[in-house]
């Protein structure tokens, strides 16, 4: 029978950095004497302030898609108020997808259960609470997380895809009644997909559970556009995708730079 303290129901430790914002809005071409087109580009904030990319969709219902990270909750909000006041009551917002930049640290907290009942105590003990402490604060200083948390607007790479997903929890199909050593192991090897991609491809995970519908959302960088649709099939050959994924609507587009008037 299955307990509160056993590995199959133990949630995976996470780090969270920026929260981030997803909007996509649509222009009313049919408004007369009113222009459109908002006048609006991709931002660098200062500092460690975040910074946000607009992108003109192709191939979308949606014409206009922005994207911001800011390092509080409340940041976001006022970026928001104040992009809407300078839009033009010609565009509409369509969607808006709410989430958080994360780091998922599966491994690290199955190795921990594992060593936690070999010892013969239980997860979530103190000695267990402490060296968990001890080891995700070394990983939160590792440079590979912190630009997983905190991921720079990159260069030379204009084509953007966004997408959100969730975990299925069917029967037969329940990603989150998995045990948590099967969970990490299946998320290690969807990693290894993705590395394949460095350099041609940077990913940006985003957490959005407690705050959508969806889990998690998935931005995408390219210089390539069609190293997306490359990425994405391979990772769904994937067991953890096979099996387990779902996957909302995506849009891709080409990101607007900052001297766009």
């Amino acid at each position: 029978m299955q307990t509160p303290e056993s590995p199959r129901a133990h949630p995976p430790e996470t780090l969270e950095g920026w929260f981030a914002q997803h909007q996509t809005f649509t222009y009313d071409r049919n408004a007369r004497g009113v222009d459109a087109t908002p006048r609006v580009g991709s931002t660098q904030h200062p500092g460690s302030e975040g910074w946000t990319a607009v992108v003109d969709l192709i191939g979308s219902k949606a014409d206009l898609m922005v994207i911001r990270f800011t390092p509080t909750l409340e940041a976001l909000a006022e970026a928001d108020r104040k992009l809407r006041d300078e839009m033009s009551t010609a565009v509409r917002l369509d969607s808006s997808f709410l989430s958080v930049t994360e780091a998922g640290l599966y491994h690290l907290t199955a190795e921990l259960a594992r060593e936690t009942v070999a010892r013969g105590g239980k997860v979530g003990d103190e000695q267990y609470t402490e060296e968990l402490a001890r080891r995700v604060a070394k990983e939160k200083d590792a440079s590979l997380v912190r630009r997983r948390l905190y991921p720079p607007l990159p260069d030379n790479m204009p084509y953007v895809c966004f997408y959100p997903m969730s975990k299925r929890r069917a029967p037969g199909q329940n990603w989150y009644a998995l045990s948590l050593d099967e969970r990490s192991r299946l998320m290690q090897a969807h990693g290894k997909t993705g590395r394949r991609y460095a350099g041609k491809v940077l990913q940006i995970i985003t957490g959005a559970i407690g705050f959508e519908s969806w889990e998690w959302g998935v931005t995408l960088f390219a210089a390539d556009p069609l190293d997306f649709k490359r990425l994405v099939t391979d990772m769904r050959f994937d067991e953890v995708s096979a099996q387990y994924a779902e996957f909302g609507d995506f849009y891709v587009g080409k990101l607007r730079p900052p001297e766009t008037p």
